[in-house]
Formats: C-alpha cells, sequence, structure tokens
C-alpha cells in the first residue's frame, strides 16, 4: 500500500485498537493467479510476542483451499471515509479523500477443531458479553454446535508485515485541519461524521 509519511502509522497499540473497532476485514488470497476475496468478522491477537489474526469461513468457501499454497495471505480493515473539499481550505488546491486503512500480510494455517472452538468462544464473547440475553457458547446446545461446525473452517494468520495509513489531513495547516472538522461535522454523510471525530480525537490526544 503506498503511504506517503505523513500518513503512515507504526505504533502498534494503536494499530491494534483500530482493529479490533473494524474487525470487519477482508481476506485476499490468489487462486491460479486471480485474486480471490471474502467479507468476514476476524480477530487480532497476541500469543508472546507474535500477532495473529484469526477467524472462519463457510465450508464451502473455495477460499480457504487457497490458504496452503499462497506464501502471503493479505487482511485489509478499512475504518471511517470521506471526501474532503478544497473549498475548506485556506488557499487554492484539489479536493482529496480522508480514510483510514490497514493492511496486514502473513501466512495462513487451519485450526483443528479445538482451536476453533476456542477462537468462536472469544468472538461470541467480544460481541454477546455486553447484551441483556448474552448468546455465548457454553450456553448453546451441544448439538446445535456440532452441526454448526462441521460447515466452518477456522485460520489463523501469522502476522509478518503490517502497513496502516491515516490519511487525516496531517498534512495541512492548523486553520484548515479545525475547517476541515467542523465542515465534516456539518455534512448529513455518516462516514463525514465519523471521520470529523476521528480527526478530533487525534488533536484531542496530541497525535
Amino acid at each position: 500500500m503506498y503511504i506517503p509519511k505523513y500518513f503512515r502509522v507504526t505504533d502498534i497499540d494503536e494499530i491494534r485498537e483500530f482493529v479490533q473497532m473494524n474487525s470487519f476485514g477482508t481476506i485476499v488470497t490468489t487462486k491460479q493467479g486471480k485474486p480471490i476475496a471474502t467479507h468476514l468478522p476476524l480477530q487480532l491477537i497476541k500469543e508472546g510476542d507474535t500477532y495473529y489474526i484469526t477467524g472462519h469461513m463457510a465450508y464451502g468457501n473455495p477460499q480457504w483451499g487457497t490458504f496452503e499454497t499462497c506464501e502471503d495471505v493479505l487482511v485489509m480493515f478499512q475504518g471511517p471515509h470521506a471526501y474532503i473539499s478544497s473549498s475548506w481550505y485556506e488557499e487554492e488546491n484539489v479536493p482529496t479523500w480522508n480514510y483510514q486503512a490497514i493492511h496486514v500480510y502473513g501466512a495462513a494455517n487451519i485450526l483443528d477443531e479445538e482451536e476453533l472452538k476456542q477462537d468462536l468462544t472469544m468472538l461470541l464473547q467480544k460481541y454477546e458479553k455486553h447484551r441483556k440475553d448474552p448468546v455465548l457458547w457454553d450456553k448453546l446446545s451441544p448439538q446445535l454446535l456440532e452441526e454448526q461446525l462441521k460447515g466452518l473452517v477456522g485460520f489463523k494468520i501469522k502476522v509478518q508485515e503490517i502497513q496502516a495509513a491515516y490519511k487525516l489531513s496531517q498534512n495541512r495547516s492548523e486553520e484548515d485541519y479545525h475547517n476541515i472538522v467542523n465542515k465534516l461535522h456539518e455534512e448529513k454523510d455518516l462516514n463525514s461524521q465519523q471521520m470529523a471525530e476521528v480527526m478530533k480525537k487525534r488533536v484531542q490526544h496530541g497525535k
């Protein structure tokens, strides 16, 4: 991914938090030279000093068969994005687009059944624990779980490289930056409003 120096992010804690908040990612592999992709909920976990991305897909999805033949699997995560009008700048310029994106490269392996159960347990815990009647692994019937497991393939990607880009108008003047935030707040588009909040928080945290 092309990342100008203004927009490159290297802080692993910041990247990890971003993935946790934007964990519906896209996995890209190749089959006979043709790129194929699947959109999935994923988890970024740390074991010792190594990071892994874990997830699962339908057994009927042919992509999992490419994991062992691809040297590199690409996983993409994206946050809010928004059109930036150059009419919001002090000086004449051209419009652009702000966004947050993270690309992760690594080697994938298939999980065994016990590892898949553990990963699904963690996934349910993440998205259900705060609910009034959480649907957690140990609350579901063994018969239902056994039936569902037959249709799933779990995977684990050992992270070998991370490329993170936050294009958030860091190259603009302070006055332009604050004006962009205000203008984005005025937009009716939800992504624009979310982008305004992201930019506002980065200023508050001194980034």
